[in-house]
């Protein structure tokens, strides 16, 4: 009787052991609805990039996962209507590009955790309280370590072009800190270049801009980064090709659609971080408690073909300098 006994307890502890718990099994059976906010017109590469990212990490759509994709074109006022239409869909956390898209993400919920990519000065624009710790719903990765990156745009072209005296800059204000414009001047001025600025707030400013560009005559471009030049970007380079205008872009991608030079971080690998926050919140981990990321990586990439078209001989100090060259 007692072996009896023995043998009997062994079975049910061993079956007991192959049972799932309640919870487990709820967990493994849970699908994670996941709100994506961008600027762009439609499903793109980085888009591809942040779901493989996902993937890596064991979030398969329609398995465990169901992205809830918003598209906003450019247009910087489609962020407020899809980022409420997120909150009413009550998901379970919600990753938004840029620095608008963020704000409106904010302004709609104070609950649902946020991951922001490429979100700007966040500190400075009251989306967090500080770096190390959030300290609210949001976290994320900011696009620019200190606004670094004007100066940069403005040393490429002099060293592309020794003699520049005026060149022209797209920016989009709503997506920059207040003092932008007068940052953007003095980095011009370390140059002795000349500088006009252009203001977008949305696609349908783009005619008017490349009439303005036409008028000024600049002898060179800047394309300042945005969520704005992301959606636009093949429109732009087109713009700049037609004109003959050498163009240096604060997004890497505008140069893999044909644009001159970028000096940017490195979008897809924010895409790729990105990916990893939303695995640490999923499983648990409060947003204000992940530290906001800032890019330490900035990547000069250059465009030989375009290049080419444009009559341009690239100086061997860019060249050396390069992380990419494209053919």
């Amino acid at each position: 009787m007692r072996l009896i006994g023995l043998a009997v307890a062994i079975i049910l502890s061993i079956s007991a052991a192959l049972v799932p718990r309640a919870g487990n099994a709820q967990q493994v059976g849970r699908v994670h609805r996941v709100g994506y906010l961008s600027p762009a017109s439609e499903h793109n590469p980085l888009d591809e990039v942040f779901e493989r990212a996902l993937k890596t990490a064991g979030y398969v759509e329609g398995q465990n996962l169901r992205l809830e994709r918003r598209y906003t074109a450019g247009r910087p006022e489609q962020f407020t209507t899809a980022a409420a239409e997120l909150v009413r869909l009550n998901v379970d956390l919600i990753v938004v590009w840029t620095p608008i898209g963020t704000v409106a993400v904010k302004n709609a919920t104070s609950t649902i955790p946020v991951v922001f990519l490429a979100g700007g000065a966040a500190v400075e624009a009251g989306l967090v309280a500080g770096l190390a710790r959030p300290g609210s719903n949001l976290t994320g990765i900011t696009f620019q370590a200190n606004r670094t990156l004007a100066p940069k745009y403005f040393e490429i072209l002099k060293e592309l072009l020794p003699t520049v005296s005026h060149a022209v800059v797209l920016r989009v204000p709503a997506e920059d800190p207040e003092d932008e414009t007068e940052n953007y001047e003095r980095a011009a001025r370390a140059f002795n270049i000349r500088l006009s600025q252009i203001r977008l707030s949305g696609p349908e400013d783009l005619k008017e801009a490349f009439g303005k560009i036409e008028r000024m005559r600049p002898q060179a471009l800047v394309g300042a980064p945005s969520g704005l030049l992301y959606a636009l970007r093949r429109d732009i380079v087109e713009f700049a090709a037609r004109k003959r205008l050498p163009a240096v872009y604060g997004v890497r991608d505008v140069v893999t659609a044909g644009g001159l030079i970028s000096m940017s971080p490195n979008i897809a690998e924010m895409a790729v971080r990105g990916a990893s926050y939303v695995d640490k919140i999923l499983k648990g981990t409060k947003p204000a408690d992940i530290p906001v990321e800032q890019p330490t990586k900035f990547e000069l990439v250059i465009n030989l073909k375009t290049a080419k078209a444009l009559g341009l001989t690239i100086p061997q100090s860019l060249l050396v300098r390069a992380d990419e060259i494209i053919q």
